[in-house]
């Protein structure tokens, strides 16, 4: 398969959930608080001015506020239009939900023995993997030849990078994790297996 599309993905700045060292992933504390923290608008800046791939042409964003800040500021750089999508929030964490972010590794490992778990209530790899491909399949119905920016969250986007590049969910966290405000770009290899 190919793309009609050229696909970045971001993920938002160091947030005040990351300044707390909380795990805020629910969309009702998600959506309406816990945006940037000061540390996190100096990165998207920072990764904004010195921009290391196409200009996006339109932005997808998470509505979670972390997410849409960080949307926001690439927006008004780019002059583009910009939407959300709940495909693009947070991994449920359940259970671990507005707890210490210490507690993201006990996931992980779950994540490498099992995709479908629900370990603590946490939404599993392919349940993640399967909104955010649903998505990308939208976006490929709707555009062509543009390049499209997502703008989302950690696991989230390592759960569609190792999607697209063919690799099993359970190794997400083997890929290089995504530094706040850090950009890619989401292509296909010949052997991934998609939802």
């Amino acid at each position: 398969m190919t793309l009609n599309n050229r696909y970045l993905v971001l993920r938002h700045g160091h947030s005040l959930a990351n300044q707390a060292h909380l795990i805020i992933s629910h969309p009702r504390q998600g959506e309406a608080g816990y945006g940037l923290s000061p540390q996190g608008r100096q990165q998207v800046a920072c990764t904004l001015a010195n921009w290391p791939c196409p200009r996006p042409d339109r932005i997808v964003s998470s509505p979670f506020r972390r997410a849409r800040d960080t949307a926001e500021l690439a927006a008004a750089r780019f002059l583009c239009p910009l939407n959300e999508d709940i495909a693009l929030r947070e991994r449920f964490f359940g259970e671990l939900d507005g707890g210490p972010d210490l507690r993201y590794p006990d996931v992980w490992q779950q994540d490498e023995l099992n995709p479908d778990h629900h370990y603590a209530g946490v939404e599993s790899l392919n349940q993640v993997a399967e909104r955010g491909w649903r998505l990308i399949e939208q976006l490929e119905q709707r555009h062509r030849d543009q390049t499209l920016l997502l703008v989302s969250h950690g696991d989230t986007l390592q759960i569609l990078l190792a999607l697209a590049l063919g690799l099993p969910l359970g190794r997400h966290r083997e890929l290089k994790p995504l530094a706040t405000a850090e950009v890619r770009e989401l292509s296909l290899a010949p052997q991934a297996v998609l939802p």
